[in-house]
C-alpha cells in the first residue's frame, strides 16, 4: 500500500493541504505502507523555491515524515515526453493548432447558448504533425461512461460526452497536470489517491488516461472541503491559513494535527487524539461526505489542553523559536523548565508563554501606569514586605507565602491589598501566576529590587 501528498509549490502549505497530507500519512501508517511526498512543480511561471521550502518546512514542523521523496516533476520531463509520444503513436492523442482567439470565441458562443464550455474536437481528425505553438490533446472516448467507486463519496459516474479532449502537453512542450499526475502515480506505485474534492472533476479524465495506457487504477478518496465560520470556502480572509502561521502564533504541531484530523473524520465523541491513536483509529471509510467548518476557538482550546498536559521539556523544544524571535535569553536566571511548568496552566499559546517568560529573565522599564496608580498608592504593604523578605534566609515559595500572610495579619489587610501590588511589582503588568512561586523563581535580589522600584514609583 502506498499513498502520497502532491502539493503544487505556488504558495505556502495551507490548512487544507496539511489535512490532506495528514489523512494520506495516517492511512499509510495504518496500513503499514509507504507515504510519498511529490512536488508538482510543472507550472514554471507560478512555482517558486520559496514555496517549495515552505512546504518542506511545514511538513517537518508537523512531523509528517515521508518514506519516499521529495520527488520533483520538473526532473521527470523525459518520462512525460515518452508517455505523450506513446499516446500519439497509438493514435490516442493528437496535435491541435487552435488559437487562443478561436478557443475564447468558442467558449463565449457555447456559454451564450447556455451550453457547457468544451473543446469541440476541431483538430481531432486533422492528423497534424508537431509544430511550434501546437498543443497535444488526449483523445477522450466519445461514448460510454466513466464509473468509479470513491472511498468517501461512493459511486460516481459521468458520461464521456461531458468530457472534452484535454490538453496533455502545452505549446512549449511541457506536460500538464492531468498527464503528469497519472504517470507519477503509476510509476510510483501509488495505490491510494487521497486528495481534496476540488480534484474530483479531474478524476474521470485521469481514469480515461489510465485505461488508454492500460494501467491499473488506484483507489480514490476525495476529501470534503473545509469551510470558514461563515460557510464560505476557507480562504485568507478567514485568518491565518498557512501552516507556519500557526507555528508563529504559538500553536503546537500536535494540537493542529489533532484539530485537522477532526475536520471531516471522527471516532465517537473523542476530541483529543495522540498521533499514535490517530494512526490506530483512522479509516478512510469514516471520513464524512459533508464539508467541515474551521473553528479557531476550538483550535485554541485544543492547543491550551496540549500545553497543559505537555512536559516542560517538550514545550521548551517548541518555545525555542519564539524565544529567539522575541530575543529572550534564558541562559542566566531561573531554571527554564521550572518557569515553563509555572506557566503551563495559564497559557493558551506559546506566544503567551514566551511573553510570560520575560519577567523571569528581563527587567522592565515601566509599570502599567493605570494599575500602578491604583496598586502603589499605599506604599506601606510594600515597605513591610521588603523589610521582612530581606531578612528571609530560605528563599522558597512556602516561606515567601508565609511572609505575605504575616504582612496581611500585621496590617490587618486582605490578601489582595498585599498580593496585588506585589504581583504588579514583580511583573510590571500584573500578569503573573502564584506570587510566592514567581518570587522564588525570579530570585531574592531581583524581587527586592523590583519591590523597591515600586515603592519609589510616584503615583
Amino acid at each position: 500500500m502506498k499513498s502520497r501528498f502532491a502539493p503544487s509549490p505556488t504558495g505556502y502549505l495551507h490548512i487544507g493541504g496539511a489535512r490532506t497530507a495528514l489523512f494520506a500519512w495516517a492511512w499509510a501508517k495504518k496500513q503499514q505502507g509507504n507515504f510519498v511526498l511529490r512536488i508538482e512543480d510543472t507550472d514554471r511561471e507560478r512555482s517558486t523555491q520559496v514555496s517549495v521550502d515552505a512546504i518542506l518546512d511545514g511538513m517537518n514542523w508537523l512531523g509528517l515524515d515521508y518514506d519516499e521523496g521529495p520527488f520533483y516533476q520538473t526532473q521527470r520531463f523525459e518520462r512525460y515526453k515518452a508517455v505523450i509520444q506513446q499516446l500519439l503513436d497509438e493514435d490516442k492523442a493528437y496535435y491541435c493548432e487552435c488559437s487562443k482567439e478561436r478557443l475564447d470565441n468558442l467558449r463565449e458562443t457555447l456559454m451564450a447558448k447556455g451550453e457547457k464550455a468544451m473543446y469541440d474536437g476541431c483538430c481531432r481528425d486533422k492528423a497534424l504533425t508537431s509544430a511550434d505553438h501546437r498543443v497535444v490533446r488526449f483523445k477522450n472516448p466519445m461514448e460510454g461512461m466513466v464509473i468509479f467507486e470513491d472511498t468517501v463519496k461512493g459511486k460516481i459516474s459521468i458520461a464521456n460526452k461531458e468530457l472534452d479532449d484535454l490538453i496533455i502537453a502545452r505549446s512549449d512542450g511541457t506536460p500538464t497536470y492531468n498527464l503528469t499526475v497519472v504517470v507519477d502515480d503509476h510509476d510510483m506505485d501509488i495505490s491510494h489517491v487521497i486528495r481534496g474534492d476540488d480534484h474530483i472533476n479531474n478524476t474521470p479524465r485521469q481514469i480515461n488516461l489510465y485505461q488508454a495506457l492500460k494501467w491499473d487504477l488506484p483507489e480514490f478518496a476525495h476529501l470534503p472541503m473545509i469551510l470558514g465560520s461563515d460557510g464560505a470556502r476557507l480562504s485568507k480572509r478567514h485568518g491565518a491559513v498557512s501552516v507556519m502561521a500557526y507555528r508563529d502564533a504559538g500553536f503546537l504541531p500536535e494540537a493542529l494535527l489533532n484539530y485537522l484530523v477532526r475536520l471531516g473524520w471522527s471516532h465517537g465523541d473523542q476530541e483529543v487524539f495522540s498521533l499514535a491513536e490517530i494512526v490506530s483509529l483512522f479509516d478512510l471509510k469514516d471520513i464524512n461526505k459533508a464539508p467541515a467548518s474551521f473553528n479557531e476557538e476550538k483550535l485554541l482550546w485544543l492547543n491550551q489542553e496540549y500545553i497543559k498536559n505537555a512536559t516542560p521539556e517538550h514545550l521548551i523544544e517548541h518555545l525555542e523559536w519564539h524565544l529567539q524571535y522575541q530575543k529572550v535569553d534564558t541562559r542566566n536566571g531561573a531554571d527554564l523548565a521550572l518557569v515553563v511548568a509555572s506557566l503551563q496552566q495559564r497559557s493558551k499559546t506559546l506566544v503567551e508563554m514566551s511573553e510570560g517568560l520575560k519577567m523571569f529573565y528581563q527587567d522592565f522599564d515601566e509599570f502599567d501606569e493605570n494599575l500602578a496608580n491604583k496598586q502603589f498608592k499605599d506604599k506601606v504593604p510594600l515597605e513591610v514586605l521588603v523589610k521582612k523578605l530581606s531578612q528571609l534566609e530560605c528563599w522558597k515559595a512556602n516561606e515567601i507565602k508565609s511572609i505575605i500572610k504575616q504582612v496581611c495579619d500585621e496590617l490587618e489587610l486582605g490578601f489582595g491589598k498585599v498580593g496585588q501590588p506585589f504581583r504588579l511589582a514583580l511583573s510590571g503588568n500584573g500578569n503573573a501566576g502564584s506570587i510566592d512561586l514567581v518570587a522564588e523563581l525570579i530570585g531574592k535580589e531581583t524581587t527586592l529590587k523590583r519591590l523597591t522600584k515600586a515603592i519609589n514609583y510616584e503615583c
